[in-house]
């Protein structure tokens, strides 16, 4: 079976659902997106991966694990999502040690994590995004709306009862300064409050 190349679009979350997540997987050379639905946590740690410029006071599970293979010589050479039952999706780490490879079973949230971590590519076989694809394409009604963009047509599509991602804490950043934002950041960080860190960095890039 041959294998398609993903990469990670976005993760959309809801306020209205207990804390669902869907992580957005694009396919690399063609326009269909793999929804997953992940936890909390795994939500965090890929958002923290994804955003280079935040630095966690300690390391994540996702983080140790990194240290520890890194220790140890173990390298994450790509992940596989091998297999969908019944909606859960089943991955594979194919690791390698010494010019050994092994291959280690995993759940697909932290699979992912751990991709990012090392730098692997992402991939599933054709089969699977046949099953579970998903296009994104906007019908006459939403093309009146053209200043919509795809993350929030995303959210439509997979969490109807999503919230906009944007809260009453952003608007109250855009009117703060940039060392005013920094601080904040800082204290975020050291807080361990990853979630509102991403807002501030998104809007501390905005100035720049």
């Amino acid at each position: 079976m041959s294998l398609v190349r993903l990469n990670i679009k976005g993760i959309s979350y809801s306020q209205t659902q207990n804390g669902a997540y869907a992580l957005i997987l694009n396919e690399v050379d063609g326009e269909r997106k793999l929804p997953i639905v992940i936890g909390a946590f795994e939500a965090q740690s890929i958002a923290i991966a994804l955003e280079k410029e935040i630095k966690p006071p300690r390391p994540l599970t996702h983080d140790l694990f990194k240290n520890f293979s890194d220790r140890f010589s173990i390298t994450v050479k790509q992940v596989i999502i091998h297999k969908l039952v019944d909606g859960v999706f089943y991955s594979s780490l194919i690791c390698e040690r010494e010019g050994v490879e092994e291959v280690v079973d995993a759940r697909t949230s932290d699979a992912i994590a751990l991709a990012l971590r090392f730098d692997a590519p992402i991939f599933t076989y054709k089969n699977i995004l046949d099953k579970a694809g998903i296009f994104l394409k906007a019908d006459e009604n939403q093309r009146a709306r053209e200043m919509k963009d795809e993350e929030e047509i995303i959210e439509e599509e997979l969490l109807r009862e999503d919230i906009e991602i944007k809260t009453e804490s952003d608007s109250v950043f855009s009117k703060m300064s940039l060392e005013e934002l920094n601080e904040l950041l800082a204290q975020a960080v050291n807080q361990e409050d990853y979630e509102k860190a991403a807002r501030l960095r998104d809007e501390i890039s905005k100035r720049k």
